[in-house]
């Protein structure tokens, strides 16, 4: 048997099988999103997630296909006219990109891949209206501090701050008095077949889209942020959605809630801190990111020192473990590790193991 350990598509988490089962056996494909039976559902998964991440009353939450869908609601329901991107790796960049194809003026300050943010050098210009930030670089494996989130906001008082953790969550401490949204996806931290984005933010982002509505501004259709919250505010949603995978959502949350975030953040902890170390004693690898403050604790991502990373994910596979590949051109010299509350300690101690094996 197969387990994946790639940085998304992920394995399930361990009650997504009964789940589908029981969504399956009631017929909750089959209801009407306009349903008191789907109501029931989309308030039970985002009342787990209020209490999983701590979100506060004044934050609402929404769903969407996926998280790129998000990057264009953003931008479309949010930017007038300019936007502000944190660039260390290929997912930031294309939210930078998404900004330029829609007509927009983004600015951005951009690092080498694998390289983290000196907030010292950051110049964010006083007509950006929004201000894009990676929680974590799926592509990279860098992580930036949720404290430095803080510092960005203390001198952007008046600006939008919008945050990327599709592979950090739930893992990730996201002080939402800093931010003003934050957003992920499924398939990787939450261990739910892929096809559902979920989207959490506050009343000034409404109120931005407001404002550019009243000037006459489109701000997108049926899913525009004020359409998306419109249904929001009922648990509904503006169109049929993936009633599976808000069901099952529900299900892997609340098995999360009891389980308890700090456990599920302790053993994230360990399962890192033992993969960086046997990268640091092998011959063959070695951790991309250096610093080691900046590395992702939910995505590790190493150089083959020693042959192409095929050779690894081959050696690996045929232990039963699924590995990613480096991302774009480093496809061929690196490797991805996924880190997610789906993975146990005992799963990662046997990685570790073959790692070293490996080795030899």
């Amino acid at each position: 048997m197969k387990i994946y350990l790639t940085p998304g598509p992920s394995e399930n988490y361990f009650v997504v099988e009964e789940a589908i089962k029981e969504a399956l056996q009631k017929k909750i494909t089959a209801i009407s999103h306009r349903s008191r039976e789907f109501k029931t559902i989309f308030e039970h998964t985002t009342n787990q997630l209020r209490e999983l991440l701590e979100i506060p009353s004044d934050f609402a939450i929404a769903f969407t296909g996926s998280a790129n869908e998000i990057w264009e609601r953003i931008l479309q329901s949010c930017v007038e006219k300019e936007s502000f991107h944190l660039i260390n790796g290929s997912f930031s960049n294309k939210f930078y990109e998404f900004a330029q194809k829609l007509n927009l003026n983004p600015s951005k300050y951009e690092v080498d891949f694998s390289k983290g943010f000196d907030l010292e050098n950051i110049n964010i210009p006083n007509s950006t209206e929004l201000i894009a930030l990676i929680q974590n670089e799926t592509s990279s494996g860098v992580q930036f501090a949720v404290e430095n989130i803080a510092k960005i906001r203390e001198k952007n008082k008046g600006k939008l701050i919008v945050v990327d953790a599709v592979s950090s969550l739930p893992y990730t401490n996201i002080d939402f008095s800093v931010i003003d949204s934050v957003y992920f996806s499924v398939q990787k931290g939450f261990g739910v077949p892929a096809g559902l984005g979920v989207w959490v933010y506050n009343q000034k982002m409404l109120d931005k889209a407001k404002d550019l509505q009243s000037k006459g501004k489109s701000i997108g259709t049926y899913h525009s942020l004020l359409e998306l919250d419109k249904y929001a505010q009922n648990n509904q949603t503006p169109e049929t959605p993936n009633v599976l995978a808000i069901f099952v959502l529900g299900k892997v949350i609340e098995a999360m809630n009891k389980k308890g975030i700090a456990m599920i953040r302790r053993e994230t902890d360990y399962k890192a801190e033992l993969l960086y170390h046997t990268l640091e004693q092998s011959e063959f690898l070695s951790p991309l990111v250096k610093e080691k403050s900046q590395r992702s604790k939910t995505v590790i991502v190493a150089n083959v020192e020693k042959g192409i990373s095929s050779d690894v994910i081959a050696f690996l596979e045929k232990k039963g473990i699924i590995i990613g590949k480096g991302y774009g051109s480093f496809k061929d010299s690196q490797i991805r590790i996924a880190n997610f509350p789906t993975h146990s300690k005992e799963l990662m101690e046997q990685v570790a193991d073959f790692l070293i094996e490996y080795g030899k």
